[in-house]
């Protein structure tokens, strides 16, 4: 699978609640995103 680089602005006070959450589980940012992304798929958005 290819992968393709993503890149946004958050505000600081949104980095630092990622930060926390990925510290407190052990989890990378990107796994936390990834996931998040994948839940997407999930919601019935039709």
């Amino acid at each position: 699978m290819k992968e393709i680089r993503l890149s946004i602005r958050v505000p600081y006070h949104e980095m630092m609640i990622l930060e926390k959450y990925a510290e407190k589980t052990k989890r990378t940012k990107t796994d936390l995103v990834r996931e998040w992304i994948r839940s997407l798929e999930k919601l019935d958005c039709t």
